[in-house]
């Protein structure tokens, strides 16, 4: 087949596609190669001078990776899939991107359009399958079936991942129409619109924080810039506002700053969770108030919370959804910041002890009870310490997440860009591909993932991805405790000594790290941690993996699963 390009611009579609990426800015896109897009692949071979294509080792792998390049770039990060199993392998990382509101863009090869309506080889109706909506896997489903539209298509995919509440859009790219010749130009790289507060709403918000006593100001979701959580930073020391960050959002507000009240999420900090309730207005910024940052929606009762509530969100039909606020305002976070930072603060404020204790409680929170033979509030304490600030941390779901929540202290976006990948959504398996990710996509910064022992095999796979582009300054912690932790706390709790289905049977992690490639070191006592870590921060031209054994009676950061035993037997005797 002739791939060059003629005299009148005409090229493959395939090409044109990779183009228009190109003039979108991307650089580096993610994925697993197939046969339903070869176009597509000779157009990245075409243009390897502008933009790779990293070819990772399973689907829900580079669907990760895509999310976590949407994350720290603000723009959509790009995935390729081949139809059927390709797709639905992805899939979980277009779940993620939605509950994250991550802009995204997953591309899907598919069957050739005299071939449709047949099931054939690994035919699937994609808009069917990921069909957009409010509990839907995508914000939009587009399928292109004329080459000359391409480039439009493209762009309308980028402005809907960012607009609005920012997040996942589908492509589906029919084969034949990827081997079709077109001329169309790639479009302008796209700048998304964004909505800003009306002033009477602004008016209204002042008015309601003067009469308030106990304000708790939470931030969260997607959408924010260096810009935008610098000037929520200025507007809530101007207002000497406690902040509180949702679930999985630590690091938009500088953890180290004395008006920082904490992390609104799993494994909350009890006197934080008191605050909340105790809090007379509630200004929300960003966060759908979802489940995990609610407690179940016990923080705030839904629909009608006790609390006022305030709640300013980029997308109109978020506000209403779960939450009969007293004020809602549809606005972009960077709109939203910066008219809240315009706001004229009183020349003082009733609540600055409310403020000053808020901060005390979180402080207070971040000692923690020793426990031996390792303990993982000290391991976590010790990477903060020896690493250096912009270090970039990813973890996926398990009990093991919540030392690194409670113990580290996050950098603001202003600061250094994010400095926390993971999944609000609770997807297993996502801290390892992020990781790699991050490494590759800002060789520069240093990375950490911590994994369990069940999270790390559902995608330790992607370790051969780094080792085979080159990423360096990364360093995974495997914490190995023999069980699925959360589903063994849940049992022991519910149906105490009745364990089914928890047991983890592992290899030995630092064994397989070595054969992909990577330096490793075993763990098995807190004075055995710094040793290990400083040796790997010393030779940063290779990733480490640094495998801790912990009993699998360590469960939570506050508590073990034998005392989550007692409680329960004692409860139901």
């Amino acid at each position: 087949m002739n791939t060059t390009h003629s005299s009148a611009g005409a090229r493959l579609a395939g090409h044109a596609l990779v183009e228009a990426l190109l003039a979108q800015g991307v650089d580096t896109v993610f994925g697993v190669p197939g046969e339903s897009y070869l176009a597509v692949l000779d157009g990245f071979h075409e243009h390897r001078d502008k933009i790779r294509f990293i070819a990772c080792r399973q689907e829900g792998g580079a669907a990760f990776m895509a999310e976590a390049q949407g994350k720290l770039s603000g723009r959509p990060g790009i995935c390729f899939v081949t139809r059927g199993p390709g797709a639905t392998n992805a899939s979980i990382g277009l779940h993620t991107a939605f509950q994250d509101s991550t802009p995204m863009i997953l591309f899907i090869g598919q069957v050739a359009a005299d071939q449709r309506d047949r099931e054939a080889f690994q035919e699937v109706d994609y808009r069917q399958m990921f069909g957009p909506g409010t509990l839907g896997m995508a914000k939009w489903v587009g399928e292109v079936h004329d080459a000359d539209r391409l480039p439009e298509y493209v762009a309308r995919a980028f402005h809907t991942a960012m607009q609005g509440r920012p997040g996942p859009v589908v492509l589906v790219l029919p084969e034949d129409m990827l081997t079709r010749m077109t001329s169309a130009a790639a479009l302008p790289r796209v700048r998304p619109a964004e909505a800003a507060p009306t002033p009477a709403a602004l008016a209204e918000l002042r008015e309601r924080l003067l009469d308030a006593s106990k304000p708790l100001l939470i931030v969260g979701g997607g959408g924010w810039s260096a810009d935008s959580t610098a000037a929520l930073q200025r507007f809530a020391e101007a207002w000497s506002l406690p902040v509180g960050c949702a679930f999985r959002f630590q690091d938009l507000f500088d953890n180290s700053h004395p008006n920082y009240a904490g992390d609104v999420g799993i494994g909350i900090n009890p006197k934080l969770a008191a605050r909340v309730r105790e809090a007379d207005l509630i200004i929300a910024i960003g966060p759908r108030l979802g489940e995990m940052t609610t407690s179940g929606y016990t923080l705030l009762q839904a629909p009608r919370p006790l609390q006022q509530l305030v709640h300013i969100h980029a997308g109109a039909e978020e506000l209403g959804r779960v939450y009969a606020a007293d004020l809602m305002i549809n606005a972009s976070m960077g709109c939203a910041a910066q008219a809240l930072e315009s706001l004229a603060p009183p020349s003082s404020v009733p609540w600055a002890e409310w403020t000053r204790t808020a901060n005390a409680d979180y402080v207070a929170n971040c000692v923690p009870t020793p426990v031996s033979p390792l303990d993982m509030a000290e391991v976590v304490k010790q990477l903060s310490t020896l690493l250096p600030e912009g270090t970039i941390f990813t973890n996926g779901a398990g009990n093991y997440a919540g030392w690194l929540h409670r113990f580290h202290g996050y950098s603001a976006l202003h600061q250094f860009g994010r400095t926390q990948l993971a999944p609000t959504s609770g997807a297993m398996g996502y801290g390892v591909p992020a990781a790699v990710a991050a490494a590759l996509l800002q060789q520069d910064r240093w990375v950490v993932n911590i994994a369990g022992d069940g999270d790390f095999l559902m995608t330790g796979q992607e370790l051969a991805t780094a080792t085979g582009y080159g990423a360096k300054k990364l360093i995974s912690v495997v914490v190995d405790n023999g069980t699925y932790g959360t589903i063994r706390m849940h049992q022991e709790r519910e149906y105490p000594g009745r364990v089914s289905g928890s047991d983890l049977f592992n290899p030995d992690f630092a064994a397989l790290a070595e054969a992909y490639g990577w330096r490793s070191a075993r763990v098995e006592s807190t004075g055995e941690f710094e040793p290990a870590l400083r040796a790997a921060i010393a030779e940063p031209g290779k990733p480490t993996l640094l495998h801790l054994r912990l009993s699998s009676d360590v469960s939570t950061s506050r508590s073990s699963l034998s005392a989550i035993r007692a409680a329960a037997e004692q409860r139901l005797a």
